[in-house]
Parts: C-alpha cells; sequence; structure tokens
C-alpha cells in the first residue's frame, strides 16, 4: 500500500516548525477525476484536508478510500462549504503553504516534487501567493493523453497557493476557502504579493501547471460535457432560504452554464497538449 507523508507537523533539527504545505480540497460530485486530483499533489504535501461538500455520486467511496490509503489526507463530509476554510485558518503565522485544489484540477505530479523543494527552500517567502500555469479544458483524450482547451495566460489562472506565513489571520467569508473574508497581513505583504510564473515561464518551463477539466464532464452523474456553475453561482455555499431555493431548482435540471467561465476560461487560441504527465498519477 502506498502511504503518503507523516501526517504531524514537520519540525527541523532544532526542534522548532519547518515549513511545511497544507493541501485543503472541496469537492462537489467530482468522481471522474477527484481520484487523480488528489494522487496528484498527495507527495507534494505534508497533510491533506478534504471537505466532500454533500455529494451524490461516488466522490465520497473514492475519498474515504483514499483516506486509507495516504496517512496525510484526513476527509469530512459537510454541508457547510465555509468549513473548508475554517480548517487552514489555523495555519496563519506559521510557515505553512496552503495549497487549494479542486476535484477538477490535475497538477503535474513530476513538476510538483521539484518544485517543492524549491518553495519549502524559501524561493517565495516574499510573495503571499504564487500563481501557475493552465489548460482550461475542452476536451481530454485519455487515449490519446492529449488534452485541448485555452491556456492562462491569456485566460485566468486558477491556481491557489498561499504563503500563510504572510498572514496573522484569514477569516472566511462564509463561502469556501480561500475565497473573499478579511485577511491581516503582515509587515511587507498585501494582496498585490503575488509572483504569476505563467507570466514569465511557458507551459513547457514552468514547474507549476495543471490542467483544469472545467467544461468536460466531472461526474458520473453529468449527461454529458457541462460547464457547471460556480460555487457563488450555483448557491451551495448559501444557507439562507434562497441559497436552498437555488440548490432545489438545480436539482430540477441541467446544471446552468457559467458565463462567468467562458469569459475568463476561454481566452486565447484553442490547443492541443500532451495530457500524459497529468493522468498517469503519483501513487
Amino acid at each position: 500500500m502506498a502511504r503518503g507523508r507523516p501526517a504531524t507537523a514537520r519540525v527541523d533539527d532544532r526542534g522548532t516548525l519547518a515549513s511545511q504545505i497544507v493541501g485543503i480540497v472541496l469537492v462537489h460530485n467530482d468522481d471522474v477525476f477527484v481520484e487523480q486530483a488528489i494522487r496528484n499533489v498527495a507527495a507534494f504535501c505534508d497533510r491533506i484536508h478534504a471537505f466532500d461538500h454533500v455529494s451524490t455520486d461516488r466522490t465520497p467511496e473514492i475519498l474515504r478510500s483514499l483516506e486509507r490509503e495516504y496517512d496525510h489526507l484526513d476527509v469530512e463530509r459537510t454541508h457547510q462549504a465555509a468549513d473548508s476554510h475554517r480548517a487552514v485558518e489555523r495555519y496563519a503565522g506559521t510557515p505553512t503553504w496552503v495549497f487549494g485544489v479542486d476535484g477538477d484540477e490535475l497538477y503535474d505530479p513530476a513538476r510538483l516534487r521539484s518544485f517543492r523543494s524549491e518553495l519549502l527552500g524559501g524561493a517565495f517567502e516574499n510573495v503571499f501567493k504564487v500563481a501557475g500555469n493552465v489548460l482550461n479544458c475542452v476536451d481530454v483524450d485519455a487515449a490519446r493523453s492529449t488534452a485541448t482547451g485555452y491556456l492562462s495566460p491569456p485566460s485566468r489562472s486558477i491556481t491557489k497557493l498561499y504563503n500563510f506565513g504572510a498572514i496573522d489571520a484569514w477569516a472566511g467569508d462564509g463561502s469556501e476557502r480561500l475565497h473573499g473574508g478579511a485577511i491581516a497581513f503582515r509587515p511587507g505583504y498585501d494582496e498585490g504579493a503575488v509572483d504569476n510564473i505563467g507570466e514569465r515561464l511557458s507551459w513547457d518551463e514552468t514547474p507549476l501547471r495543471c490542467l483544469h477539466m472545467c467544461f468536460v464532464r466531472r461526474s458520473s452523474t453529468d449527461a454529458g460535457a457541462t460547464n457547471r456553475p460556480i460555487l457563488m453561482e450555483s448557491g451551495m455555499h448559501d444557507r439562507t432560504l434562497l441559497g436552498a431555493l437555488k440548490r432545489r431548482l438545480r436539482g430540477r435540471r441541467e446544471p446552468a452554464e457559467s458565463a462567468w467561465k467562458r469569459e475568463k476560461y476561454m481566452r486565447g487560441e484553442l490547443v492541443t497538449l500532451d495530457a500524459s504527465p497529468f493522468l498517469g498519477g503519483a501513487r
């Protein structure tokens, strides 16, 4: 059985807390890609907190199986997406990089292995956020190991890698992890302290790259390729009566397409790239 990294905090030779990478995963009906998504980042992270947001497909079963395999992965089923942010608030003010991963995001595990040493070695300690390169996929051909989509840049990067050593606190806004809320920055940092690797390195050069399956089938319960609404549009995080009504209406019809996603993730030329580094897994 493949085992992950130790679940305990990393301590250096002097007995002090060492730098670490903590993954935070929030998923809802992602049984097509969620196993691959977690396997691809398992060796990169010292600990992974995964939240299943009331999935109705095989996502819960897959997560529990992975939890038995990886001793640094913990899984929780929740009706409140905001629980995923509360799980990482404890890391504020510690030498921790928090890595947000969705069930439709497949990172390149080989690139992450080399990037881990660079990140924990302090190469990015002067920034609050590191953004990487993304291919927003409209088609994936597993037989040919190719993926077709729109690159970031010029599309928007969706990578979420935050330096929690740069902040004293991050109070969430009640929606989900690493979105909005109030951040108390330490001196020398602010929300503009971002290193967007994609602006200086190509897809072939970057150490942080991701296949974003935002326009392809993500669940066995989906009828076909679908452009799901983002969480904020769907009402999944909203605990008010209006949010409940949105969820009930979604259950009676196919998911509505997200115009926001099309505008942000379909910029530039449509390209086809080698997907084999992302589909092989990292066990």
